[in-house]
């Protein structure tokens, strides 16, 4: 009866999810279109940031309570969720046009997040004791303000005008789904992620696991609502910006965040999600040379859809 009662507040997560990424998309476009921002810009940010939530709110919670697995489980695993699910299905709706700013530099400013992560994590800092402490926190979060910064400048040196839309959405209806939006991914989220967790842990799956997949999974789906239906609205610089923000965010901002709360023990067995997660970023990178130039064509997104699907078989049967 317990486990009937979580997959139905599971379910009523999921439809809040949806909702609040609905409003949130359209918020910020409105916003964006007001105020001659780039959708890029947009979904680098603003929507990554609101999507991220759930993660922050999770990792919080679970570097105050020592679950070290659970924290790491979940930015690692969400990254390669957003990276191979969501940008997946994203592409299989729409082939995905990417711009150039996004192929030269946030794209390789989300493989450069991976690599000092690695670097920090596997204790080159600590004499091989693996952990992420308050210096390696501040560490992440200069780079993620270094990351708000050419942001900035780009926003500056680079200002996108919007063609007028028949219908513009006011500036204050606009900022209340924005909100309201946030609210619903923050709340759903947690929704998902809770009984999820429940879910798991009568079936008696591994802290590791439940990391890696479940929360991940659960953290992201504002991710893949929020790209989702910007790509059924052919809105490609939010569906993709904001993949890109959110692995960004995830591990300069809330890795950075968790580990100045409390020092986090690092399992070497994450060292094979981070490789996952460079091949997935170099494959995407690539792709934009491959066929249609700057586009993940819907092959592609097949192709990284199977991957992941392979991994997770892979690593559950393996029970890390």
């Amino acid at each position: 009866m317990a486990l009937i009662i979580n997959f139905l507040i599971l379910v009523l997560g999921l439809i809040v999810l949806v909702k609040g990424a609905d409003w949130l998309v359209d918020g910020a476009s409105a916003i964006a279109k007001r105020l001659k921002i780039s959708d890029l810009a947009i979904g680098l940010t603003i929507v990554a940031f609101g999507t991220s939530a759930p993660e922050l709110v999770v990792n919080v919670i679970g570097s105050i309570n020592d679950y070290d697995n659970i924290v790491f489980g979940n930015v690692i695993g969400s990254n390669n969720f957003n990276l191979f699910i969501i940008l997946g299905i994203a592409g299989m709706i729409t082939p995905l046009v990417v711009k150039s700013s996004t192929v030269w530099r946030e794209i390789p400013y989300s493989l450069l997040a991976v690599g000092i992560l690695a670097f920090l994590a596997n204790g080159i800092f600590h004499g091989g004791v693996k952990t992420l402490n308050w210096f390696d926190g501040i560490i992440l979060l200069i780079f993620f303000a270094s990351f708000l910064i050419y942001v900035y400048r780009q926003l500056k040196s680079d200002p996108e005008s919007h063609p007028e839309q028949q219908k513009m959405i006011a500036t204050k209806w606009a900022t209340l789904m924005i909100i309201g939006g946030l609210a619903g991914l923050v709340i759903g989220g947690k929704l998902v992620v809770d009984n999820a967790i429940d879910i798991a842990k009568a079936l008696n799956v591994s802290d590791k696991i439940i990391g890696l997949t479940i929360v991940a999974a659960g953290t992201s789906l504002p991710e893949l609502a929020t790209s989702v239906v910007a790509a059924l609205k052919k809105n490609n610089d939010i569906a993709v910006g904001n993949i890109v923000g959110s692995n960004i965010f995830n591990i300069f901002l809330i890795l950075g965040v968790s580990s100045l709360i409390s020092p986090l023990d690092y399992d070497v067995v994450f060292n094979r999600d981070l490789v996952i997660l460079v091949i997935g970023t170099l494959f995407v990178f690539g792709a934009m040379f491959v066929g249609k130039r700057h586009t993940l064509d819907r092959w592609q997104s097949v192709l990284i859809l199977i991957a992941y699907i392979g991994y997770v078989v892979y690593m559950v049967t393996q029970e890390v």
